[in-house]
């Protein structure tokens, strides 16, 4: 079996210090590239990343470069960029020359101006690269702070999969292993979408009944187009499934649900995306998935709900309105 001693780590924002540091606790070399000297700088100096983890002191060596060229001679990648930022990235890792280590996407979307997952676009971009997902219910503070979390890791080859596990696998942080790199993905993606309609609910101060109907009905939804997709139910029903989706679907830590309480409360789309400094990817993610959902004769109304709040032609009363007037018919069906 292919032994993993060392892990880079491209992205220095929050997921991607505290995946770093997750590295280090299970006794792997972490190098951590960021496109911010100033990030490098704090953690190198400061053992902190101040701009994305602030008050929290790292207790592991990590080194961070802003030198791509320096994770050339690990044993594994973690691409840890927005999704959207996924091609471009990938373009950058194929200049450097042979990339054959395995590289796990732990960012979660739909390619925006193809509708591709971010799996399609390794393969189009790092032909014969080893891929998978790392994706699950988790907050980059709750794992940099060490507190108990468990995701899922994702890629064809079981035994790569129990490498990458073993690699990453610390006293409080524990990964599973799956092949269904497909399935790992709609969950990611989608549960952002349904996010921002679960915060819409808690911004217009509708209570919990409504905000867990949502999520029950959201969840639906995302198993409609996982069926659709080919994912495996034990996928959906697992952490990078409904689990991803109730943790994002109930707390102000999600940036989806956070962007989605704005709305409820009254705030513009437009503003909000220009305004905020913390991606909000599920904005990205609505209008893609929409229209995956209907190349697979799926039908997804809080998706397109979500997006025509976003796209700013259906506010949030009418949005929520139409969400609860639709046809009455049984719940396996809807």
């Amino acid at each position: 079996m292919q032994r993993i001693q060392s892990v880079g780590v491209i992205g220095g924002g929050a997921w991607g210090t505290a995946l770093a540091l997750t590295a280090a606790r299970a006794g792997r070399k972490a190098i951590l590239w960021a496109r911010d000297a100033n990030t490098v700088s704090d953690i190198r100096a400061r053992q902190q990343n101040p701009r994305y983890l602030h008050g929290i002191t790292f207790d592991e060596e990590i080194e961070a470069t802003t030198v791509l060229t320096d994770l050339v001679s690990v044993d594994a990648v973690l691409l840890v960029t927005p999704a959207q930022t996924t091609r471009p990235m990938l373009q950058e890792l194929s200049r450097l020359g042979a990339f054959k280590m395995p590289l796990l996407l732990c960012a979660k979307g739909f390619e925006r101006q193809t509708g591709k997952l971010l799996s399609q676009i390794v393969s189009e971009e790092l032909p014969g690269t080893p891929a998978g997902v790392l994706s699950g219910p988790s907050f980059a503070e709750d794992v940099a702070k060490g507190l108990p979390t468990a995701v899922t890791i994702a890629i064809d080859s079981q035994e790569l999969g129990h490498a990458l596990c073993l690699a990453l696998a610390a006293p409080a942080f524990r990964p599973y292993a799956s092949t269904d790199v497909v399935g790992t993905q709609i969950g990611g993606a989608l549960k952002n979408v349904l996010a921002i309609a679960c915060g819409a609910v808690a911004g217009r101060k509708l209570g919990a009944s409504a905000q867990a109907a949502l999520t029950a009905r959201g969840f639906a939804e995302l198993t409609r187009l996982g069926v659709a997709m080919d994912a495996k139910p034990e996928t959906l029903t697992g952490l990078s499934g409904l689990g991803d989706l109730v943790l994002t679907c109930s707390s102000t830590q999600s940036r989806n649900f956070s962007f989605g309480k704005k709305l409820g409360e009254g705030h513009k789309a437009a503003d909000l995306l220009l305004q905020s400094d913390k991606l909000a990817e599920g904005a990205f993610s609505a209008r893609v998935a929409l229209d995956i959902g209907r190349r697979h004769k799926v039908d997804l109304p809080i998706c397109e709900t979500v997006s025509r709040m976003i796209d700013g032609d259906l506010d949030v009363d009418e949005a929520l309105t139409a969400l609860m007037s639709r046809p009455l018919k049984p719940e396996a069906s809807s």
